[in-house]
């Protein structure tokens, strides 16, 4: 589960402030002072708010008219419908994508419209609308372009299709530019006018909201019948994984969209979906949003990574029940071969950051490139060695011709998008945002490109931040981590971004017999804590090297979440480890 190369005290433990009315909040909740802490900590001292977040409702969606461009796109829509006209939804190639073109492309084939999709190529087209695929969408006979998860940069592209005749309606999600496109319509939650209340819906949950919106259109009312009904909850599940893949905050309408639709995947009756959960062993188990991080996105992820995400794509729109087995089982061995080859070249990067020194205190960013890295890949690495070296990581993946394709992943406070801007004069094309960026670069100027980005990273990377901090909601005793409080604890559920799993940090406590290694290679440790009458086990991913730095050492302070931990039917409370320190 842990990506961090684990070593000893290399974390900055950065506790939370007590919350001075703890104590009355978690009588008005009718829970433990450690909770109303941890809901504190997320700005929910309110016991209105509180309740509301610990009991997340479909209801708590925002009604779809809001989202700025609609009701106008819906109408649209909804009249090339009508008219028989030729739909083409063009989606991103990553899980966020992949679910807004499915959840779209059903809604019209339900109501019968005549669509199609298309997801560009990633190491060919690269993210987003491109010329070319217009051109071959104009060719086909498109008469409406539906844009999800992307359209809202392309200017240039989208100005071609409607030169042509085709009519574009833009859905994304992404940051406004400078220069909006000529669209027909454009469904953005950040669209001026805007007053929509939730800024970080993801594209999924922007498609929901649109076909949510053509079906009260083709209604006629704002309730739908029951059939259009069923559909719309089935696509939570579907918006579920787009919202959780995509990192957007976990909060608000997009906490509610991911509860309901995690527990409704199950039994989803979505052929592909059922599919994808079988080939995870997940059939009938209750899922969070782990499930969807670490089984379900890699999977869909591997067909755009390794080769081309329609494949992807047909599972969750057009397969059948035997062609969604054929396709998710092809899948699994795609993201089995990904995993192969990220292994192999996150290894062969890290050794190549200390052998050029990139990992002294001196050194701020990094940057590498290679003739044999696989483009679909190396964002993932760097994600990786992030993790292990706590600085911005830019990787390079050259294609054959002299030019490469490069991905960065970057620390808190250091704006990537900000960073590839300040070098641009060698690059031939960039993007992103502040956590992660894309480039283009000729193999001639990797070298100059790596060097101003050093003086950059210099500048305006802090010493401190090379020491990444593990941010502690609350310190306590082993006693509290009770059963009933831990299950509470887990309605705090789904957990990412906006909603961290809450850490807690539990000091003198003694271990109970000698650390064990475990799982394959010995890569994870087990501890047994004691304190006072308490006792709790630990579980280190990742961290087997735990075991021999402890020879000898009686008491250690941990930090890490309290978790259930279900295990030949008998249920108890884990410590799952995200630091140890002793003297």
């Amino acid at each position: 589960m842990a990506s961090r190369a684990w070593t000893p005290k290399t974390l900055r433990w950065v506790l939370a402030p007590p919350l001075e009315g703890a104590r009355e909040l978690a009588s008005r909740l009718g829970t433990a002072p450690l909770i109303a802490q941890i809901l504190a900590n997320r700005g929910l001292a309110e016991p209105e708010a509180a309740r509301s977040f610990l009991n997340p409702k479909l209801t708590d969606l925002h009604d779809p008219s809001l989202l700025p461009g609609a009701k106008a796109a819906a109408e649209r829509i909804a009249r090339a419908v009508a008219d028989g006209r030729k739909i083409l939804i063009y989606g991103d190639y990553d899980v966020d994508g992949m679910t807004a073109v499915a959840i779209l492309h059903a809604c019209l084939r339900m109501v019968g419209g005549k669509v199609d999709f298309y997801v560009p190529h990633r190491l060919d087209e690269g993210y987003g609308v491109n010329a070319e695929a217009v051109g071959r969408i104009v060719a086909d006979g498109a008469e409406l372009m539906v844009t999800v998860d992307c359209g809202i940069s392309a200017a240039a592209p989208i100005r071609q299709a409607t030169e042509a005749g085709v009519e574009v309606i833009v859905t994304d999600h992404h940051s406004l530019p400078d220069e909006l496109p000529d669209a027909a319509a454009i469904v953005h939650p950040l669209a001026p006018p805007s007053e929509y209340p939730n800024p970080h819906l993801a594209g999924a949950g922007v498609a929901l909201k649109l076909a949510w919106q053509v079906l009260r259109t083709i209604c006629g009312r704002d309730r739908v019948d029951a059939p259009m009904r069923e559909f719309l909850l089935d696509a939570t599940c579907l918006a579920a994984l787009g919202t959780i893949a995509d990192v957007v905050p976990l909060v608000g309408e997009n906490r509610s969209l991911a509860s309901f639709g995690l527990r409704g995947l199950p039994a989803t009756k979505h052929a592909g979906l059922r599919a994808l959960l079988a080939s995870a062993n997940l059939t009938g188990e209750k899922l969070d949003a782990y499930h969807v991080g670490f089984l379900l996105a890699p999977r869909l992820n591997a067909s755009g990574r390794m080769g081309h995400a329609r494949l992807a794509v047909e599972l969750l729109t057009d397969a059948s029940p035997r062609r969604s087995a054929e396709i998710a089982d092809y899948l699994t061995r795609q993201n089995a071969e990904r995993q192969k080859v990220e292994r192999a070249i996150a290894d062969q990067a890290a050794q190549m950051v200390v052998e050029a020194g990139l990992d002294r205190p001196d050194s701020r960013v990094i940057v590498l490139a290679d003739d044999d890295w696989h483009g679909g890949v190396i964002g993932i690495v760097a994600s990786r060695l992030v993790d292990r070296f706590a600085r911005p990581t830019i990787l390079v993946a050259f294609n054959g011709d002299g030019g490469g394709q490069g991905s960065g992943r970057s620390i808190r406070g250091f704006h990537m998008r900000d960073a590839l801007a300040a070098c641009s004069e060698h690059l031939k094309s960039f993007g992103g945002h502040a956590m992660a960026g894309g480039l283009r670069i000729e193999r001639d100027k990797v070298a100059p490109f790596a060097e101003a980005m050093g003086d950059y990273a210099r500048r305006h990377v802090a010493g401190e931040q090379l020491c990444p901090a593990l941010k502690i909601d609350a310190e306590t005793d082993l006693s509290a981590l009770s059963y009933p409080v831990v299950e509470q604890l887990t309605r705090m559920a789904p957990f990412g971004q906006g909603n961290p799993q809450p850490i807690v940090a539990v000091r003198r406590c003694r271990l109970i017999g000698a650390p064990r290694r475990m799982g394959r290679g010995g890569k994870t440790v087990s501890l047994l804590l004691g304190q006072g009458g308490a006792k709790i086990r630990a579980v280190g991913f990742g961290m087997g090297d735990l075991a021999d730095h402890l020879a000898g050492i009686h008491e250690v302070a941990v930090a890490g979440a309290a978790t259930l931990n279900t295990f030949q039917g008998v249920t108890n409370v884990e410590l799952q480890l995200k630091d140890v320190l002793w003297e």
